[in-house]
């Protein structure tokens, strides 16, 4: 062998050697929280309207596409590339803190590739949550987009072209939709069309999306004033109502004509394997459809003997069901002459907790709350509902209260739902989520509605300690809460996995609860729009309902109701396996100490 070849081979094991030697030493991981923070500004970048309601102002101009197959991709590969990298973080070299967060986005991001391989950009409109109602609501001024600098106009005109874009593409998936049999019963499409219209009435200076000109902040020049009115007439004459109405024109029609005459998912292509993964993703559990329903028949035979008690203590004579109609049409319950009377009741019913409230909670949010009516537009389809402030604090957390008829409306349950949609329930545990500073980013945003929703509920039962449920016909009105709440169960799976129709399950609930046939309806008809959601409250109040019993058996006189709370709390939205497991390791340490 000649010196050359000696010398090339001799050169080619050394940087054989090198690249060998490379592969041994890893290159070190960044720490976790760098990957974590990473994730919640990519999030931000993809979802600006997520951006908006955390307060953060950055892409008010911007609007997702997120019914398009590009953004299904780009969401697609932004979760495979985070997925691959947590994974690259062993749980021994993280702090417990680290570990959990870790678990948590590994959660969140499997829920959302499993989803991805559904076809729900098909069905984008619904009476519920769907980007018009969204849209209407930012638009009028008394959402979460700000109207205070001219840049604030320029903004939402930028975000509302990009509406434009969503509608035509709303339509056209609902076109490819129908050709694969995979479209909205009719009873939705029927509450959709008022929705639009509302969306579209009057002249552009009656029109919603017109109210931030006319109520314009006095720090504008009369310049701004001018040009922003001008911009705003042109962009909805000529761009944002005749979208709009292209959009109603086809539900209306050719969406109606093709809209399905059954009520469940199942009946949609995959739709079986879809309501499972969707009872996964909303209750985070692995539970069956039967097991859940099985659960329910249960949990409405138990609190219907509750209010067997409360109809006898009344000295009500009749049967339930004759109850019920007594607790619907009493007028006694049906004081109100004026919608803002509705509001002082509640405000009312705020000062009466608030002496008690510290006597169970320590941590208290710092985030302003208000009560509000909902707007006109949203308001005959609306139910009552919190919006959580800013992260930052400068928007509060606002109740949302419909009273579209002021007359008819029955105040039997309304210390219940106080405690569930504002104070104690998702106030405080959706404002304290956003002020933990020891939380990363993308948890101070995150919700699972078994936990939100399943500790709004558990909320609930605390009125008797919180010096509530004094009169029967509020108690009676809690149970009513709850028995709404386990009837979901019931019929939820009834709707989606065992062929009910719609007007079964709104028989079902008439024969179990004092809601009106109109209130029930609604509620049935959300069921059919959002399947799988409905299951969450009752799955999530249970649980922690288990965890509180378990904790006061364990603990006994050292049990501290304030500390439970403060457990159930501290650590934002979890699975329902993750609380508990951080709920027993805090009982372990307390019997420790």
């Amino acid at each position: 062998m000649n010196k050359f070849l000696v010398f090339l081979a001799l050169g080619f094991l050394v940087i054989a050697c090198k690249k060998e030697k490379v592969v041994e030493e890893k290159i070190p991981l960044p720490p976790i929280s760098k990957v974590f923070a990473s994730y919640y500004q990519k999030k931000l970048l993809l979802n600006p309207l997520q951006a908006t309601f955390s307060g953060d102002h950055r892409y008010n101009d911007q609007l997702a596409l997120d019914i398009s197959q590009e953004f299904k991709t780009k969401e697609w590969v932004l979760n495979m590339r985070y997925q691959d990298t947590l994974d690259m973080y062993e749980a021994s070299n993280l702090t417990e803190e680290e570990q959990l967060s870790r678990d948590i986005l590994k959660w969140e991001i499997g829920q959302s590739l499993k989803l991805h391989e559904f076809e729900g950009e098909l069905m984008p409109v619904n009476q519920l949550f769907s980007l018009p109602l969204v849209i209407g609501q930012l638009g009028s001024g008394s959402g979460a987009q700000p109207f205070k600098t001219a840049k604030d106009y320029d903004n939402w005109l930028a975000r509302l072209d990009k509406f434009t874009v969503w509608c035509d593409t709303a339509v056209a998936n609902m076109r490819r939709g129908i050709n694969k049999d995979y479209v909205l019963p009719k009873s939705l499409i029927k509450k959709v069309i008022p929705q639009l219209e509302s969306l579209t009435a009057g002249e552009v200076e009656e029109n919603i999306f017109f109210t931030p000109v006319t109520n314009m902040p006095e720090n504008l020049t009369e310049r701004e004033k001018k040009q922003i009115r001008e911009n705003y007439t042109a962009a909805l004459e000529l761009k944002v109502l005749p979208k709009l109405n292209m959009l109603l024109e086809f539900m209306k029609t050719d969406y109606m004509e093709a809209g399905r005459t059954s009520s469940g998912v199942d009946d949609l292509p995959n739709g079986e394997a879809l309501y499972r993964q969707l009872i996964e993703y909303f209750t985070t559990t692995d539970m069956t459809p039967d097991e859940i329903h099985k659960l329910g028949l249960q949990e409405v035979d138990r609190i219907t003997g509750e209010m067997e008690k409360v109809k006898e203590a009344v000295g009500f004579k009749g049967t339930l069901k004759e109850f019920f109609e007594e607790v619907r049409t009493k007028k006694e319950l049906m004081p109100f002459k004026k919608p803002e009377q509705v509001l002082e009741h509640f405000q009312e019913i705020h000062e009466r907790i608030k002496p008690n409230l510290e006597k169970l909670f320590d941590m208290t949010p710092k985030t302003a709350f208000e009560i509000r009516r909902t707007e006109a537009f949203r308001e005959a389809s609306a139910s009552a509902q919190y919006n959580p402030g800013s992260l930052d604090g400068s928007r509060p957390g606002i109740f949302y209260v419909p009273i579209p008829d002021v007359t008819s409306y029955n105040i039997y349950s309304d210390e219940d739902l106080f405690l569930h949609e504002a104070i104690p329930g998702h106030h405080y545990q959706i404002s304290l989520q956003q002020e933990n500073e020891s939380l990363p980013e993308f948890r101070k945003t995150l919700w699972y509605s078994a936990y939100g929703e399943g500790w709004a509920l558990y909320t609930e039962s605390l009125g008797k300690e919180l010096g509530l449920y004094e009169d029967p016909y509020q108690y009676f009105g809690m149970l009513s809460a709850e028995m709404h709440r386990a009837i979901r169960l019931v019929v939820d799976t009834g709707l989606h996995a065992k062929g009910w129709t719609r007007e079964q399950a709104i028989q079902y609930s008439l024969d179990h609860e004092a809601e009106s046939e109109a209130g029930i309806t609604s509620e049935v008809e959300r069921y059919m729009a959002i399947p799988g959601q409905a299951l969450s409250y009752k799955i999530g109040q249970i649980k922690i309902l288990e965890l509180r019993a378990h904790a006061e058996k364990e603990l006994g006189a050292g049990f501290d109701i304030r500390q439970f709370h403060n457990e159930i709390l501290r650590y934002g939205c979890l699975p329902l396996k993750l609380l508990e497991e951080k709920v027993n390791t805090w009982i372990q340490t307390q019997k420790n100490s």
